[in-house]
Protein backbone atom coordinates (compact mmCIF):
# COMPACT_ATOMS: atom_id res chain seq x y z
CA UNK A 1 0.00 0.00 0.00
CA UNK A 2 1.27 3.46 -0.89
CA UNK A 3 3.00 5.24 2.04
CA UNK A 4 2.93 2.16 4.27
CA UNK A 5 5.84 0.56 2.38
CA UNK A 6 8.10 3.57 2.87
CA UNK A 7 7.35 3.84 6.58
CA UNK A 8 8.06 0.13 7.04
CA UNK A 9 11.40 0.55 5.27
CA UNK A 10 12.31 3.23 7.81
CA UNK A 11 11.44 0.87 10.68
CA UNK A 12 13.67 -1.74 9.05
CA UNK A 13 16.56 0.71 8.62
CA UNK A 14 16.26 1.84 12.23
CA UNK A 15 16.30 -1.75 13.48
CA UNK A 16 12.92 -1.14 15.10
CA UNK A 17 10.49 -3.59 13.46
CA UNK A 18 6.82 -3.80 14.38
CA UNK A 19 6.55 -6.83 16.67
CA UNK A 20 3.39 -8.86 16.24
CA UNK A 21 1.80 -11.53 18.41
CA UNK A 22 -0.34 -14.02 16.48
CA UNK A 23 -3.23 -16.12 17.78
CA UNK A 24 -3.70 -19.19 15.59
CA UNK A 25 -1.62 -21.29 13.21
CA UNK A 26 -4.15 -22.42 10.63
CA UNK A 27 -3.74 -22.02 6.89
CA UNK A 28 -4.35 -18.25 6.88
CA UNK A 29 -2.12 -17.67 9.89
CA UNK A 30 0.69 -19.69 8.31
CA UNK A 31 0.36 -17.58 5.18
CA UNK A 32 0.62 -14.41 7.27
CA UNK A 33 3.81 -15.66 8.95
CA UNK A 34 5.32 -16.38 5.55
CA UNK A 35 4.28 -12.99 4.19
CA UNK A 36 5.66 -11.03 7.14
CA UNK A 37 8.87 -12.97 7.76
CA UNK A 38 9.88 -13.22 4.09
CA UNK A 39 8.40 -10.21 2.34
CA UNK A 40 7.54 -7.43 4.79
CA UNK A 41 10.45 -5.22 5.90
CA UNK A 42 10.12 -3.53 9.27
CA UNK A 43 7.76 -6.15 10.72
CA UNK A 44 8.14 -9.48 12.52
CA UNK A 45 5.84 -12.16 13.86
CA UNK A 46 7.43 -12.33 17.31
CA UNK A 47 5.31 -15.07 18.87
CA UNK A 48 2.64 -17.54 17.75
CA UNK A 49 0.13 -19.05 20.15
CA UNK A 50 -1.71 -22.18 19.06
CA UNK A 51 -3.38 -25.03 20.91
CA UNK A 52 -1.38 -27.51 18.82
CA UNK A 53 2.24 -26.46 19.32
CA UNK A 54 3.57 -28.33 16.31
CA UNK A 55 1.49 -26.19 13.93
CA UNK A 56 2.96 -23.00 15.35
CA UNK A 57 6.44 -24.45 14.99
CA UNK A 58 5.72 -25.47 11.38
CA UNK A 59 4.70 -21.92 10.52
CA UNK A 60 8.11 -20.61 11.62
CA UNK A 61 10.05 -23.53 10.17
CA UNK A 62 8.61 -22.85 6.71
CA UNK A 63 10.29 -19.43 6.84
CA UNK A 64 13.53 -20.92 8.22
CA UNK A 65 13.00 -19.15 11.53
CA UNK A 66 13.95 -20.73 14.84
CA UNK A 67 11.52 -20.22 17.69
CA UNK A 68 11.70 -21.04 21.39
CA UNK A 69 8.98 -22.94 23.21
CA UNK A 70 7.78 -20.74 26.08
CA UNK A 71 5.37 -22.18 28.62
CA UNK A 72 5.22 -19.28 31.09
CA UNK A 73 5.33 -15.50 31.14
CA UNK A 74 8.87 -15.31 32.48
CA UNK A 75 10.39 -17.37 29.67
CA UNK A 76 8.34 -15.56 27.03
CA UNK A 77 9.38 -12.17 28.38
CA UNK A 78 13.06 -13.17 28.24
CA UNK A 79 12.62 -14.24 24.64
CA UNK A 80 10.87 -11.01 23.68
CA UNK A 81 13.44 -8.85 25.49
CA UNK A 82 16.29 -10.31 23.45
CA UNK A 83 14.36 -9.94 20.16
CA UNK A 84 13.77 -13.65 19.70
CA UNK A 85 10.81 -15.64 18.37
CA UNK A 86 8.56 -17.88 20.42
CA UNK A 87 5.75 -20.41 20.23
CA UNK A 88 3.37 -21.27 23.03
CA UNK A 89 0.14 -23.10 23.76
CA UNK A 90 -0.78 -20.51 26.40
CA UNK A 91 -2.36 -17.81 24.29
CA UNK A 92 -3.11 -15.52 27.23
CA UNK A 93 0.62 -14.95 27.68
CA UNK A 94 0.58 -12.81 24.52
CA UNK A 95 -1.86 -10.48 26.25
CA UNK A 96 0.44 -10.06 29.25
CA UNK A 97 3.97 -9.96 27.79
CA UNK A 98 5.70 -6.64 27.09
CA UNK A 99 7.30 -5.78 23.75
CA UNK A 100 4.48 -6.54 21.30
CA UNK A 101 3.03 -3.68 19.25
CA UNK A 102 -0.18 -5.46 18.28
CA UNK A 103 -1.97 -8.80 18.49
CA UNK A 104 -3.60 -10.50 15.49
CA UNK A 105 -6.54 -12.80 16.16
CA UNK A 106 -6.78 -15.41 13.38
CA UNK A 107 -8.28 -18.48 15.03
CA UNK A 108 -11.63 -18.42 13.20
CA UNK A 109 -13.39 -19.16 16.50
CA UNK A 110 -15.96 -17.16 18.44
CA UNK A 111 -15.85 -18.28 22.10
CA UNK A 112 -12.07 -18.79 22.20
CA UNK A 113 -11.41 -15.58 20.27
CA UNK A 114 -13.73 -13.51 22.46
CA UNK A 115 -11.86 -14.62 25.56
CA UNK A 116 -8.50 -13.68 24.02
CA UNK A 117 -9.72 -10.32 22.73
CA UNK A 118 -11.17 -9.39 26.11
CA UNK A 119 -7.95 -10.45 27.84
CA UNK A 120 -5.93 -8.36 25.36
CA UNK A 121 -8.13 -5.32 25.95
CA UNK A 122 -7.80 -5.73 29.72
CA UNK A 123 -4.02 -5.63 29.25
CA UNK A 124 -4.17 -2.54 26.98
CA UNK A 125 -3.15 -4.38 23.81
CA UNK A 126 -4.26 -3.34 20.31
CA UNK A 127 -6.02 -6.14 18.41
CA UNK A 128 -6.44 -6.73 14.68
CA UNK A 129 -9.14 -9.29 13.95
CA UNK A 130 -8.85 -11.55 10.92
CA UNK A 131 -12.02 -13.09 12.26
CA UNK A 132 -15.33 -11.71 10.98
CA UNK A 133 -17.23 -14.41 12.88
CA UNK A 134 -16.50 -12.85 16.26
CA UNK A 135 -16.82 -9.33 14.83
CA UNK A 136 -20.30 -9.95 13.41
CA UNK A 137 -21.48 -11.48 16.69
CA UNK A 138 -19.86 -9.26 19.32
CA UNK A 139 -18.07 -6.46 17.47
CA UNK A 140 -20.13 -3.58 18.90
CA UNK A 141 -19.66 -4.54 22.55
CA UNK A 142 -15.99 -5.45 22.05
CA UNK A 143 -15.50 -2.00 20.50
CA UNK A 144 -17.09 -0.43 23.61
CA UNK A 145 -14.58 -2.23 25.82
CA UNK A 146 -11.66 -1.31 23.54
CA UNK A 147 -12.64 2.36 23.51
CA UNK A 148 -12.89 2.42 27.30
CA UNK A 149 -9.43 0.89 27.55
CA UNK A 150 -7.98 3.34 25.02
CA UNK A 151 -6.87 0.63 22.59
CA UNK A 152 -7.58 -0.06 18.92
CA UNK A 153 -9.76 -2.94 17.74
CA UNK A 154 -10.19 -3.43 14.00
CA UNK A 155 -11.09 -5.81 11.24
CA UNK A 156 -8.53 -6.43 8.54
CA UNK A 157 -7.65 -6.05 4.88
CA UNK A 158 -7.55 -9.32 2.96
CA UNK A 159 -11.02 -10.47 3.94
CA UNK A 160 -13.74 -8.88 1.84
CA UNK A 161 -15.14 -6.62 4.59
CA UNK A 162 -11.86 -4.76 5.04
CA UNK A 163 -11.39 -4.43 1.28
CA UNK A 164 -14.94 -3.11 0.95
CA UNK A 165 -14.25 -0.56 3.67
CA UNK A 166 -11.12 0.64 1.85
CA UNK A 167 -13.20 1.17 -1.27
CA UNK A 168 -16.03 2.80 0.71
CA UNK A 169 -13.60 5.28 2.25
CA UNK A 170 -12.07 6.07 -1.16
CA UNK A 171 -15.47 6.72 -2.73
CA UNK A 172 -16.45 9.04 0.12
CA UNK A 173 -13.09 10.80 -0.10
CA UNK A 174 -13.74 11.89 -3.70
CA UNK A 175 -17.10 13.41 -2.79
CA UNK A 176 -19.54 10.67 -3.76
CA UNK A 177 -22.24 9.11 -1.61
CA UNK A 178 -21.96 5.32 -1.29
CA UNK A 179 -25.36 3.62 -1.55
CA UNK A 180 -24.43 -0.05 -1.90
CA UNK A 181 -21.49 -1.96 -0.45
CA UNK A 182 -21.31 -5.28 -2.24
CA UNK A 183 -19.56 -8.63 -2.28
CA UNK A 184 -19.13 -10.74 -5.45
CA UNK A 185 -19.71 -14.49 -5.15
CA UNK A 186 -19.34 -17.36 -7.58
CA UNK A 187 -21.65 -19.77 -5.73
CA UNK A 188 -24.52 -19.67 -3.26
CA UNK A 189 -26.16 -22.91 -2.12
CA UNK A 190 -27.71 -22.96 1.36
CA UNK A 191 -27.62 -26.74 1.55
CA UNK A 192 -23.92 -27.43 1.05
CA UNK A 193 -22.30 -29.32 3.95
CA UNK A 194 -18.91 -30.75 4.96
CA UNK A 195 -19.54 -33.92 2.96
CA UNK A 196 -20.30 -32.11 -0.30
CA UNK A 197 -17.32 -29.76 0.21
CA UNK A 198 -14.70 -32.30 1.32
CA UNK A 199 -12.98 -32.60 -2.08
CA UNK A 200 -12.62 -28.87 -2.61
CA UNK A 201 -11.39 -28.45 0.95
CA UNK A 202 -8.67 -31.06 0.47
CA UNK A 203 -7.53 -29.39 -2.77
CA UNK A 204 -6.89 -26.07 -0.99
CA UNK A 205 -5.72 -27.41 2.40
CA UNK A 206 -8.79 -26.03 4.16
CA UNK A 207 -11.26 -27.68 6.51
CA UNK A 208 -14.57 -28.91 5.04
CA UNK A 209 -16.39 -26.72 7.57
CA UNK A 210 -14.59 -23.59 6.39
CA UNK A 211 -15.38 -24.32 2.75
CA UNK A 212 -19.01 -25.06 3.65
CA UNK A 213 -19.18 -21.70 5.41
CA UNK A 214 -18.20 -20.06 2.12
CA UNK A 215 -20.60 -22.08 -0.03
CA UNK A 216 -23.80 -22.03 2.06
CA UNK A 217 -24.01 -18.26 2.32
CA UNK A 218 -23.14 -17.98 6.01
CA UNK A 219 -19.70 -16.47 5.48
CA UNK A 220 -20.88 -13.76 3.11
CA UNK A 221 -23.69 -12.94 5.56
CA UNK A 222 -21.16 -12.64 8.38
CA UNK A 223 -18.91 -10.45 6.24
CA UNK A 224 -21.71 -8.14 5.13
CA UNK A 225 -22.96 -7.80 8.71
CA UNK A 226 -19.50 -6.50 9.62
CA UNK A 227 -19.69 -3.96 6.78
CA UNK A 228 -23.20 -2.95 7.83
CA UNK A 229 -22.09 -2.32 11.39
CA UNK A 230 -19.11 -0.26 10.15
CA UNK A 231 -21.15 1.89 7.74
CA UNK A 232 -24.64 2.07 9.24
CA UNK A 233 -26.16 0.47 6.12
CA UNK A 234 -28.82 -2.21 6.52
CA UNK A 235 -30.15 -4.90 4.19
CA UNK A 236 -32.99 -4.43 1.70
CA UNK A 237 -34.60 -7.69 2.82
CA UNK A 238 -33.82 -10.80 4.87
CA UNK A 239 -30.98 -12.67 3.20
CA UNK A 240 -30.08 -9.63 1.02
CA UNK A 241 -31.15 -9.20 -2.61
CA UNK A 242 -28.46 -11.50 -4.02
CA UNK A 243 -28.94 -10.80 -7.73
CA UNK A 244 -27.39 -13.18 -10.29
CA UNK A 245 -25.64 -11.83 -13.39
CA UNK A 246 -23.28 -13.31 -15.97
CA UNK A 247 -21.72 -10.07 -17.20
CA UNK A 248 -19.60 -7.43 -15.46
CA UNK A 249 -20.32 -5.74 -12.16
CA UNK A 250 -20.38 -2.36 -13.96
CA UNK A 251 -23.45 -3.51 -15.92
CA UNK A 252 -25.51 -4.19 -12.80
CA UNK A 253 -25.99 -0.55 -11.79
CA UNK A 254 -29.30 -0.50 -13.69
CA UNK A 255 -30.65 -3.35 -11.55
CA UNK A 256 -30.98 -1.10 -8.49
CA UNK A 257 -33.33 1.84 -7.93
CA UNK A 258 -31.25 4.78 -6.72
CA UNK A 259 -34.25 6.40 -5.03
CA UNK A 260 -34.99 3.22 -3.10
CA UNK A 261 -31.34 2.92 -2.06
CA UNK A 262 -31.44 6.54 -0.88
CA UNK A 263 -34.64 5.88 1.05
CA UNK A 264 -33.04 2.89 2.78
CA UNK A 265 -29.94 4.92 3.66
CA UNK A 266 -27.77 2.60 1.58
CA UNK A 267 -27.55 -1.18 1.78
CA UNK A 268 -25.07 -4.00 2.03
CA UNK A 269 -25.63 -6.77 -0.48
CA UNK A 270 -24.01 -9.52 -2.56
CA UNK A 271 -24.23 -10.64 -6.18
CA UNK A 272 -23.57 -14.04 -7.74
CA UNK A 273 -21.73 -14.63 -10.99
CA UNK A 274 -20.47 -11.31 -12.39
CA UNK A 275 -16.89 -10.44 -13.18
CA UNK A 276 -14.50 -9.56 -11.65
CA UNK A 277 -14.78 -12.28 -9.08
CA UNK A 278 -14.11 -12.83 -6.35
CA UNK A 279 -14.05 -9.10 -5.77
CA UNK A 280 -15.95 -6.35 -4.00
CA UNK A 281 -17.76 -3.26 -5.18
CA UNK A 282 -19.36 0.00 -4.09
CA UNK A 283 -22.13 1.77 -5.99
CA UNK A 284 -22.30 5.49 -5.31
CA UNK A 285 -24.12 8.61 -6.52
CA UNK A 286 -23.72 12.38 -6.69
CA UNK A 287 -25.85 15.45 -7.38
CA UNK A 288 -22.93 17.60 -8.56
CA UNK A 289 -23.14 18.29 -12.34
CA UNK A 290 -19.39 18.79 -12.68
CA UNK A 291 -18.68 15.55 -10.83
CA UNK A 292 -21.16 13.74 -13.10
CA UNK A 293 -19.52 15.24 -16.18
CA UNK A 294 -16.03 14.05 -15.28
CA UNK A 295 -17.16 10.65 -14.07
CA UNK A 296 -18.68 10.20 -17.52
CA UNK A 297 -15.44 11.47 -19.08
CA UNK A 298 -13.62 8.87 -16.97
CA UNK A 299 -15.79 6.13 -18.54
CA UNK A 300 -17.93 5.49 -15.45
CA UNK A 301 -21.12 6.33 -17.32
CA UNK A 302 -23.90 8.85 -16.87
CA UNK A 303 -25.18 7.64 -13.52
CA UNK A 304 -27.15 7.99 -11.38
CA UNK A 305 -25.21 5.04 -9.91
CA UNK A 306 -21.48 4.75 -10.48
CA UNK A 307 -19.57 1.50 -10.08
CA UNK A 308 -16.28 1.18 -8.20
CA UNK A 309 -14.73 -2.21 -7.62
CA UNK A 310 -11.65 -4.04 -6.42
CA UNK A 311 -11.19 -7.22 -8.48
CA UNK A 312 -9.63 -9.32 -5.72
CA UNK A 313 -9.13 -9.83 -2.03
CA UNK A 314 -5.77 -11.34 -1.21
CA UNK A 315 -6.40 -12.87 2.22
CA UNK A 316 -3.19 -12.99 4.28
CA UNK A 317 -1.13 -11.02 1.74
CA UNK A 318 -2.91 -7.84 2.80
CA UNK A 319 -2.93 -8.31 6.58
CA UNK A 320 0.53 -6.71 7.02
CA UNK A 321 -0.89 -3.50 5.51
CA UNK A 322 -3.56 -3.46 8.21
CA UNK A 323 -1.01 -4.09 10.94
CA UNK A 324 1.13 -1.22 9.68
CA UNK A 325 -1.82 1.17 9.32
CA UNK A 326 -2.83 0.57 12.92
CA UNK A 327 0.63 0.67 14.50
CA UNK A 328 2.11 3.48 12.41
CA UNK A 329 -0.94 5.69 11.83
CA UNK A 330 -3.58 4.68 14.42
CA UNK A 331 -5.82 3.93 11.45
CA UNK A 332 -8.81 1.65 12.00
CA UNK A 333 -9.60 -0.42 8.92
CA UNK A 334 -13.06 -1.52 10.03
CA UNK A 335 -15.01 -1.29 13.28
CA UNK A 336 -18.66 -0.87 14.33
CA UNK A 337 -19.71 2.76 14.50
CA UNK A 338 -22.34 2.07 17.18
CA UNK A 339 -24.66 -0.84 17.95
CA UNK A 340 -25.57 -3.72 15.65
CA UNK A 341 -27.16 -2.66 12.36
CA UNK A 342 -27.35 -6.15 10.83
CA UNK A 343 -27.22 -9.53 12.57
CA UNK A 344 -26.70 -12.97 11.07
CA UNK A 345 -29.65 -15.15 12.01
CA UNK A 346 -29.89 -18.94 12.09
CA UNK A 347 -31.83 -20.88 9.43
CA UNK A 348 -32.49 -24.62 9.45
CA UNK A 349 -30.37 -26.24 6.72
CA UNK A 350 -32.33 -29.47 6.90
CA UNK A 351 -35.36 -30.80 8.75
CA UNK A 352 -34.50 -30.61 12.45
CA UNK A 353 -35.96 -32.70 15.25
CA UNK A 354 -36.72 -31.88 18.88
CA UNK A 355 -33.74 -32.81 21.05
CA UNK A 356 -31.25 -32.38 18.20
CA UNK A 357 -28.09 -30.42 19.01
CA UNK A 358 -26.98 -27.75 16.55
CA UNK A 359 -23.44 -28.20 15.27
CA UNK A 360 -20.91 -25.47 14.46
CA UNK A 361 -20.62 -22.94 11.65
CA UNK A 362 -20.21 -24.58 8.26
CA UNK A 363 -21.86 -27.77 9.47
CA UNK A 364 -24.93 -29.84 8.66
CA UNK A 365 -27.74 -28.24 10.67
CA UNK A 366 -27.99 -24.52 9.85
CA UNK A 367 -26.89 -21.64 7.65
CA UNK A 368 -26.81 -17.92 8.32
CA UNK A 369 -28.64 -15.02 6.69
CA UNK A 370 -28.46 -11.26 7.20
CA UNK A 371 -31.36 -9.50 8.87
CA UNK A 372 -31.67 -5.93 10.08
CA UNK A 373 -30.86 -5.94 13.79
CA UNK A 374 -34.06 -4.16 14.82
CA UNK A 375 -36.14 -6.86 13.11
CA UNK A 376 -33.97 -9.65 14.51
CA UNK A 377 -34.49 -8.39 18.03
CA UNK A 378 -38.22 -7.73 17.60
CA UNK A 379 -38.64 -11.34 16.42
CA UNK A 380 -36.23 -12.78 19.02
CA UNK A 381 -34.10 -14.49 16.34
CA UNK A 382 -31.10 -16.61 17.27
CA UNK A 383 -27.73 -15.29 15.97
CA UNK A 384 -25.51 -17.90 14.32
CA UNK A 385 -22.72 -16.91 16.68
CA UNK A 386 -24.71 -18.34 19.59
CA UNK A 387 -26.19 -21.38 17.81
CA UNK A 388 -23.49 -24.02 18.35
CA UNK A 389 -24.49 -26.51 21.01
CA UNK A 390 -28.08 -25.29 21.31
CA UNK A 391 -30.70 -28.04 21.60
CA UNK A 392 -33.97 -27.88 19.67
CA UNK A 393 -37.14 -27.82 21.78
CA UNK A 394 -39.37 -28.77 18.83
CA UNK A 395 -39.30 -30.03 15.26
CA UNK A 396 -38.49 -27.42 12.60
CA UNK A 397 -38.75 -27.69 8.80
CA UNK A 398 -35.91 -26.85 6.44
CA UNK A 399 -35.36 -23.10 5.89
CA UNK A 400 -37.25 -22.22 9.08
CA UNK A 401 -35.76 -19.28 10.97
CA UNK A 402 -34.70 -20.35 14.46
CA UNK A 403 -35.59 -18.18 17.46
CA UNK A 404 -34.35 -18.14 21.04
CA UNK A 405 -37.72 -19.67 21.96
CA UNK A 406 -36.98 -22.70 19.77
CA UNK A 407 -33.80 -23.75 21.59
CA UNK A 408 -32.22 -24.40 24.91
CA UNK A 409 -28.80 -22.78 24.94
CA UNK A 410 -25.71 -24.53 26.31
CA UNK A 411 -24.31 -23.54 29.69
CA UNK A 412 -23.65 -19.81 29.95
CA UNK A 413 -20.34 -18.72 28.47
CA UNK A 414 -18.53 -15.47 27.71
CA UNK A 415 -20.12 -15.09 24.27
CA UNK A 416 -23.60 -15.28 25.78
CA UNK A 417 -22.69 -12.81 28.53
CA UNK A 418 -21.19 -10.32 26.08
CA UNK A 419 -24.09 -10.67 23.68
CA UNK A 420 -26.55 -10.04 26.52
CA UNK A 421 -24.57 -6.96 27.50
CA UNK A 422 -24.66 -5.83 23.86
CA UNK A 423 -28.44 -6.17 23.85
CA UNK A 424 -28.80 -4.31 27.12
CA UNK A 425 -26.68 -1.45 25.80
CA UNK A 426 -28.11 -1.08 22.31
CA UNK A 427 -31.60 -2.71 22.41
CA UNK A 428 -32.78 -2.38 26.02
CA UNK A 429 -36.43 -1.98 25.03
CA UNK A 430 -36.40 -5.17 22.93
CA UNK A 431 -34.89 -7.70 25.27
CA UNK A 432 -37.42 -10.51 25.47
CA UNK A 433 -37.82 -13.35 27.86
CA UNK A 434 -35.38 -15.98 26.66
CA UNK A 435 -32.36 -17.88 27.89
CA UNK A 436 -30.32 -14.66 27.86
CA UNK A 437 -32.80 -12.51 29.76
Amino acid sequence: MIIVDNFLKVREQEGNPIRVGLFGAGEMAKGLVNQVMRYTPGMEIAVIANRTLSKAQEAYEYTETTAEVCDDLESLQRCMDKGGYAVTTNAELLCEVNGLDILVEATGTIEYAANLIMKAIENRKHVLMFNPEVDATLGPILKVYADKAGVMLSGSDGDQPGVIMNLYRFVKSIGLKPLLCGNIKGLQDYYRNPTTQAGFAAQWHLTPEMVTLFADGTKISIEQACVANATGMGVAKRGMLGYHHNGHIDDMVTMYDVDELEKLGGIVDYVVGPKPGPGVFVYATTDDPKTKHYLNYGKLGEGPLYSFYTPYHLIYFEIPHSIARMVLFNDIIMAPIAGPVVEVITMAKTELKAGQKLDGLGGYTYYGQCENAQTARQENLLPVGLAEGAILKKDLPRDHVITFDDVELPAENLVQRLYKEQLQMFFPEQIKENELA
